[in-house]
C-alpha cells in the first residue's frame, strides 16, 4: 500500500496511489487536491483492488513541460496510464468533484476500460455553473464568481501556504473546521485530520491554477455515456448543485439519485455510505 509514480503520454511524472486489496478493481477519480485518506472505508477493503492518481504537479509530481497541459483531457491521460501501469483493463469508477468531469470523460473516450460510475458531488462539466445553489446566487453569475473567487485565491496563494502549514491541525482544529458550513460535523476528526495534513501541503497558486483550468471542461453530451452509474449528492453543497445533479440523473437511463444531508465532502462525512453505494455500483456492473 502507498504512493508510486507513472509517466504519463506526455512525460509528466504523476504521483498515484495503491491499496493491498487484490478483488475488484476501483479507481478513485478523486477531487482536485485530496489524496486517498479522504475515502477511509474504501480504501482499507481487501476485496478492492483500489488505485488512484494525485492531480500533475501536486504530491511530489512534476508540472508538465508545457503548462497548459493541464485540462481534464490531461488528466484523463494520467488515468488511464495508472491503469496501464497497473495491469486494470476495466475498473469501477468512485468519483468526487472534479474528479467527477474525469471519470465521465473516461467513460465518453474509453468507454472499454469504464464498467461503472459513481458521481460523488461534482457535475460532469460546467463545474462553476453547479456552484453556490444553496446560496441562491443566480445561475448567470455562478461561473464569473467561482472563477473570480479561484483567480483571487491564486494571488493569494503564497499567503494562504503560510496559514496552511503553521496552523496546528489537532482535533480542536478539526472539530472547528468540520463545524464550518463548509464541511459538516459529520466529518470527524479521525478522518478528517488525515485528509487536511496532506491537502495543507500544496502550493495553492497551483491549487487553484489546476482549478481554473478545471472550470473550463464544458457541460457534456451524457447520451453516449451507457453504463452503470449512481450519483450521489449533498443536501448543504456549495460547490455543487445537488438539483444539478437529480437533472443529470434523470437524463441518464441507468442512473440512480440520492441525496445525503451533507456538504461537499461526503467522502468524509459518510464513508461508509460511500462504500456501501460503491459496491451496489459494482453489483450493478459487468466486472
Amino acid at each position: 500500500m502507498g504512493k508510486f509514480f507513472i509517466t504519463s503520454a506526455d512525460r509528466t511524472r504523476v504521483a498515484a496511489w495503491r491499496n493491498d486489496g487484490e478483488g475488484t478493481p476501483v479507481v478513485i477519480s478523486n477531487g482536485l487536491g485530496t489524496p486517498p485518506s479522504a475515502w477511509p472505508v474504501v480504501t482499507a477493503d481487501p476485496d478492492l483492488q483500489v488505485v488512484t492518481w494525485y492531480y500533475r504537479g501536486t504530491a511530489g509530481g512534476s508540472r508538465p513541460a508545457d503548462p497548459s497541459r493541464i485540462t481534464v483531457t490531461d488528466h484523463v491521460a494520467d488515468c488511464l496510464a495508472l491503469m496501464d501501469s497497473e495491469g486494470i483493463d476495466r475498473a469501477a469508477f468512485a468519483c468526487w468533484s472534479l474528479g467527477v468531469n474525469v471519470g465521465f470523460e473516461m467513460a465518453l473516450r474509453h468507454p472499454d476500460r469504464v464498467a461503472g460510475l459513481m458521481a460523488v458531488a461534482g457535475v460532469p462539466g460546467g463545474t462553476f455553473q453547479a456552484m453556490f445553489e444553496p446560496l441562491r446566487v443566480p445561475r448567470r453569475l455562478r461561473h464569473r464568481l467561482g472563477v473570480a473567487y479561484a483567480r483571487t485565491a491564486r494571488r493569494l496563494g503564497p499567503a494562504l501556504d503560510v496559514v496552511a502549514r503553521h496552523t496546528p491541525l489537532t482535533r480542536t482544529t478539526a472539530r472547528l473546521i468540520s463545524h464550518s458550513g463548509f464541511v459538516l460535523p459529520a466529518a470527524t476528526p479521525e478522518h478528517l485530520i488525515p485528509a487536511l495534513q496532506e491537502f495543507r501541503q500544496h502550493d495553492f497558486r497551483w491549487y487553484f491554477t489546476l482549478a481554473l483550468a478545471g472550470a473550463e471542461h464544458e457541460p457534456m453530451d451524457l447520451t453516449k455515456i451507457d453504463v452503470p452509474t449512481t450519483l450521489v449528492a449533498g443536501r448543504w453543497d456549495v460547490l455543487t448543485s445537488s438539483l444539478d445533479m437529480a437533472k443529470i440523473a434523470r437524463s441518464m437511463p441507468d442512473a440512480e439519485f440520492k441525496v445525503l444531508d451533507g456538504s461537499h465532502f461526503l467522502p468524509l462525512e459518510f464513508p461508509d455510505e460511500m462504500a456501501a453505494d460503491l459496491k451496489d455500483l459494482i453489483a450493478r456492473c459487468d466486472l
